[in-house]
């Protein structure tokens, strides 16, 4: 079965829960522990399992497509500098001078052949590799190659720079993504433009990502917004190890698939229906008609905290001056849901979970994506050896 014959079995499948008035569901409800949000040790612990052993999403390729581009950022707490080689492979290495400890690039974007301290000039090539000591006879003798910037696994696939803060990281992208990675090689990614980014603060990681993962909000929490485009509480998920595709109908989608052929539907994506990707652990990605989301969810640096960088990307760059200043406010206009609507909400969500009033949230069996994510972060977290990871 080809990509676009599985996309129109999906929309089918919204269309046919449209008609019934049913959903996707979990065979039954699911309790989590209010600590899983709020309890120190329990954060500490997904941060050694989760985030600092799986590839991470560093940076888009839209992001730094030429050779010498670079990306200065932090990850989970450490300064991270992401670059692309003379023959167009990437490179990741702490962006940290091996002499003194200076960081040598502040955030942001950038390209050059060479990274020099601003603290006492010592000269890296965009390998990593140590080219050059300040007046080297007056500092003593030093092997170059054992002051090299410390480097990371890293590793390019799906339009997408994928880094490991795991020195030892498989970073075998195919295994760790499966089918997600057909899924978002079907765009070509790697070919798009970068719109630009903006950066929002929320709750706790996981109260954030809760809302990528259900429509059972819409309704409530997106009154004027998402939810006259889309029906709230009906929804399809498709998972891909632990990530998912969570399948939206729109209000119109009996009118716009009932215009195109039946075969034609997987074709048709935002034409009736719309999908959210979620990658494990921290990653959401929306692709709108007008541009693409891609939510990147730092958690920390404690429990009851996250910052998240949204980044946009879209299949070609503005056309003239209108063009670009319509980009803008679209991602000022994303931004500003997702920031009021959404994190607004999940601050007073943490707010609620900090009070002792509940002792587990509960999901429901129409929350079946969160229901597998948490399940998920169960199996991380076990110590059993023999327990196999979750099937949706």
């Amino acid at each position: 079965m080809g990509y676009h014959d599985i996309i129109g079995n999906e929309a089918a499948r919204m269309l046919d829960f449209v008609e019934t008035g049913t959903t996707d569901c979990a065979p039954e409800t699911m309790a989590v522990p209010a600590a899983a949000y709020t309890d120190p040790a329990w954060f500490d612990r997904e941060m050694a399992e989760i985030f600092l052993k799986l590839p991470l999403l560093a940076a888009l390729t839209a992001e730094m497509p030429n050779p010498g581009d670079y990306k200065a950022m932090d990850l989970m707490g450490k300064p991270i500098l992401i670059t692309r080689r003379t023959d167009g492979s990437v490179a990741a290495m702490y962006n940290v001078c091996s002499h003194r400890g200076m960081i040598l690039k502040p955030e942001g974007h950038g390209n050059a052949k060479r990274f020099s301290c601003p603290y006492h000039a010592w000269t890296f090539a965009n390998d990593g590799k140590l080219i050059g000591v300040a007046e080297p006879g007056k500092f003593g003798p030093i092997c170059k190659e054992d002051h090299n910037l410390t480097t990371l696994p890293c590793v390019e696939a799906g339009g997408i720079i994928w880094v490991s803060l795991d020195p030892a990281a498989d970073m075998d992208i195919g295994k760790h993504l499966g089918g997600m990675l057909d899924d978002l090689n079907a765009y070509q990614l790697d070919q798009w433009h970068f719109c630009g980014s903006r950066r929002i603060y929320g709750a706790n990681w996981k109260i954030a990502y809760d809302g990528y993962l259900e429509g059972y909000h819409f309704a409530a929490a997106h009154p004027e917004t998402i939810h006259p485009r889309t029906f709230s509480n009906i929804m399809s998920f498709t998972a891909y190890g632990p990530h998912l595709r969570v399948g939206y109908p729109q209000v119109r989608i009996k009118e716009a698939l009932g215009a195109l052929p039946r075969e034609t539907w997987g074709e048709h994506e935002n034409e009736g229906y719309d999908f959210v990707r979620t990658i494990f652990p921290n990653v959401s990605i929306f692709f709108a008609p007008e541009i693409t989301q891609v939510a990147q969810l730092i958690p920390g640096p404690t429990p009851d905290k996250n910052m998240t960088n949204l980044l946009f990307i879209r299949r070609h760059g503005p056309k003239d001056e209108a063009d670009a200043a319509a980009i803008e406010g679209m991602m000022d206009w994303l931004r500003d849901v997702v920031d009021v609507e959404d994190y607004g909400v999940g601050l007073q969500v943490q707010k609620g979970m900090e009070s002792g009033a509940r002792p587990n949230v509960t999901f429901g069996r129409n929350e079946r994506g969160n229901q597998y994510f948490h399940r998920y972060i169960d199996y991380y977290l076990s110590d059993d050896p023999a327990k196999v990871p979750p099937i949706l």
